[in-house]
């Protein structure tokens, strides 16, 4: 007998933790680069359990250099994906339609780092050098500044030679270029740990430029917001994901060791990653995952104003939603 109810209670038992697995909603997010800090809050929402509390099951997909995270969605590889607005702006110009939800990035890390023997001091300098540039969607910001500066990116002594830079520093420790593109919370501290002292630097942040744009945003195809599952799918989602995000400011040598533990290349070392963290912290820092509207339109005047040539041609209508956030901040 007892060995008959024991068995009934392992049988429900089982029962239960089979419902459960099937009651939970499968989200899956793509992320816009490699298993690193900049995704912590991701990482900790899924390591701390706020995606489980909220009936998900979520799987984060790392990306690379040859993952474009519009395109995993189109292809219906991902429920959502991070991204930057100037790339999604242009993606969905082209008629792909992403859609802002949220923006957990409230202020940007991009920058150019120059060497000072360069003799680079101010913007107008960078005439008649060589800059690198990231592509992949990453060179909108940039182009848009160059744009705003008037100085031609087609080289010569009045314009600027681009250097179509690799996701590495080598350019600049090589001395390839006088300035390259760095985030200010991985390769300008990649520059560092090669031994190149700050004081032998010069850096302009996008920020203090006026030609800041959003960053690490989270984005959707428009015709999945019909849905009204998916969309409270995505309540759920972006609320957990703030909870990790705030988890993360709030704990980020902790936040960096869990995104350690979710790295499967093991490239990642724990110096940079506990210094990567801090840096993020910053950008993340004020925001509740909500987007900001005058973040917006000034990221949408930075690409309109790209001369002759800009990054998207028009003012972008139901480029973002703040139904997910509405729901989610309540």
């Amino acid at each position: 007998m007892r060995n008959r109810l024991a068995s009934m209670l392992l049988a429900g038992a089982t029962l239960m933790t089979a419902f459960g697995a099937q009651a939970a909603e499968k989200v899956t997010l793509q992320l816009k680069w490699v298993t690193q800090a900049q995704f912590a809050g991701y990482y900790v929402a899924k390591d701390k359990g706020f995606y489980e509390a909220e009936g998900l099951d979520v799987e984060i997909k790392p990306g690379g250099p040859d993952i474009a995270p519009a395109q995993v969605l189109a292809g219906g590889g991902a429920d959502v994906v991070v991204d930057w607005l100037p790339s999604a702006l242009a993606t969905r110009e082209k008629g792909v339609p992403l859609v802002n939800i949220a923006q957990p990035f409230k202020k940007s890390g991009m920058m150019l780092t120059c060497l000072k023997e360069s003799g680079i001091t101010k913007p107008a300098d960078f005439k008649g050098k060589t800059l690198g540039v990231w592509f992949f969607g990453n060179e909108y910001p940039f182009l848009s500044w160059m744009a705003h500066l008037k100085i031609p990116t087609t080289g010569g002594a009045d314009g600027v030679t681009v250097l179509k830079q690799g996701f590495n520093v080598d350019p600049l420790l090589q001395k390839q270029a006088a300035c390259i593109s760095t985030m200010t919370y991985n390769e300008y501290l990649q520059v560092l740990e090669a031994g190149v002292k700050a004081s032998d630097l010069v850096t302009f942040k996008y920020e203090d430029e006026g030609v800041a744009t959003l960053e690490d945003g989270l984005y959707v195809l428009e015709d999945k917001l019909k849905d009204a599952k998916f969309k409270d799918n995505m309540v759920k989602f972006v609320r957990a994901s703030m909870k990790g995000w705030k988890w993360a400011e709030e704990n980020p040598n902790d936040a960096a060791d869990i995104v350690l533990e979710n790295d499967a290349s093991g490239a990642q070392t724990e110096a940079h990653q506990k210094g990567m963290m801090t840096e993020v912290a910053k950008l993340t820092a004020g925001s509740t995952g909500a987007l900001d509207k005058a973040d917006y339109d000034r990221t949408v005047k930075t690409l309109l104003g790209g001369g002759s040539d800009p990054v998207i041609t028009k003012e972008p209508t139901g480029a973002f939603t703040t139904e997910i956030t509405d729901a989610a901040l309540k």
